[in-house]
């Protein structure tokens, strides 16, 4: 993967490149950055870039019997800010099958007493090159984890050192990718010496979402590395070059919250209609009554989880734009938003006052969590629905503080 399919991160791009063009690098990386930021995508392309024969031009190697292992590429006359793409590196760090790029990764105990990640890199190949933006729960479903939960155990901590003290095939650099070193856990410390001191020419680089999870021994022993979020605009234009309509496009994006996951999520929920949701909710909790909040209630949890994190997702991003409006002024903050949702946070600003909008807010995110977690989807609605009820009715804000 290049640098230039990334979904935005220039100055990520930039500063990597410029880590090692100026002789910075560190021998131990930490990617950190939250779900839908392209942080394993980036690893890769940062690999691909360490590895690139006309970034780095090798020399001849003789083998056993006199050739030339390797074809000397010509050097290059320009300063390269992104791997090449064509060279046979390249096109191996592509289908992550280059001999000196190593993956580590969650797993379960499936098909040994003893799982390593090399008893799945081939389904894992499969699922990175088909979903470049996806998290460690999409992986652990797509290998049949269920309500399992993948670990990298101390098998796979023997492999890594084991690979690490390996000299390299064919590149100069022998580049290890730990993605989710949340999932070490205390394994973790095993590793603790060849991150402190790995071989020469070699780079480990981490890709976590939590920074807390990560044990402190750990941490201390990697440059951190901060991924923000996506902007709109990139993940705008990321799903138009997809045939998504501007619109929609820009709909989407929105309320992705610069997370490319969450839009991918949402298209497929896009021509849901969460606006007349919304409307029934709140005319059920503040006009209509109880009998329509159990049916209500009743309808949405048929629908499903991840429609259910889509639903409470487009409430927070509506409560988000009206505050903005009140912050910034109606013209303003809807110069990024459609005329129907502007019209709906402007209502919205009629009935709540800015506290009990960040006192709904807190809810939404906090739901969110539960539902994530397979809440029983009635029960978190029902009690959600009273919350809102004495939230929006001004009765009592103490429920959220």
């Amino acid at each position: 993967m290049q640098f230039s399919k990334l979904i935005g991160q220039e100055e990520m791009k930039s500063q990597l490149v410029k880590m090692v063009t100026g002789n910075h690098l560190s021998h131990a990386l930490l990617f950190l950055g939250k779900e839908g930021t392209g942080g394993l995508s980036l690893a890769r392309a940062f690999a691909q870039y360490i590895v690139c024969e006309r970034v780095h031009p090798q020399e001849k190697k003789p083998d056993m019997f006199g050739s030339a292992l390797f074809n000397t590429p010509p050097a290059a006359s320009v300063f390269l800010s992104d791997s090449c793409g064509e060279c046979a590196a390249c096109k191996k760090a592509a289908a992550l099958i280059h001999p000196d790029i190593h993956f580590s990764f969650p797993v379960i105990s499936k098909k040994s007493d003893k799982p390593v990640s090399a008893d799945y890199i081939t389904e894992f190949r499969n699922f990175i090159t088909d979903h470049p933006y996806a998290n460690a729960f999409d992986w652990l479903q797509f290998i049949g984890a269920e309500n399992r939960q993948g670990n990298i155990n101390v098998h796979e901590c023997n492999e890594i050192i084991k690979n690490i003290n390996l000299k390299s095939f064919e590149s100069r650099y022998k580049v290890l990718i730990i993605w989710m070193p949340e999932a070490l856990g205390n394994n973790g410390n095993k590793l603790l010496k060849v991150l402190e001191e790995p071989p020469p020419d070699t780079l480990i680089l981490m890709v976590a979402e939590n920074q807390a999870s990560i044990l402190m021994t750990i941490l201390s022993r990697t440059q951190l590395i901060r991924i923000p979020s996506l902007r709109s605009d990139d993940i705008q234009r990321a799903l138009e070059e997809k045939g998504i309509d501007g619109i929609k496009a820009k709909k989407i994006a929105n309320i992705s919250g610069g997370n490319f996951h969450e839009a991918l999520a949402l298209l497929e929920h896009a021509d849901d209609d969460w606006e007349l949701t919304l409307r029934d909710w709140l005319n059920a909790i503040l006009k209509t009554g109880p009998s329509a909040q159990v049916k209500w209630i009743d309808e949405i949890a048929k629908t499903g989880r991840e429609k259910q994190k889509q639903f409470l997702k487009y409430f927070t991003h509506l409560l988000e734009h009206a505050i903005r409006i009140n912050a910034l002024g109606i013209e303003l903050a809807a110069a990024t938003e459609s005329g129907s949702t502007t019209d709906f946070a402007v209502r919205l600003n009629k009935i709540c006052s800015l506290e009990q909008q960040e006192a709904i807010v807190k809810e939404m995110d906090a739901a969110t969590y539960y539902i994530e977690r397979n809440a029983n989807a009635k029960l978190l609605f029902h009690a959600l629905t009273i919350r809102l009820y004495h939230i929006i009715s001004n009765k009592t804000l103490i429920l959220v503080n």
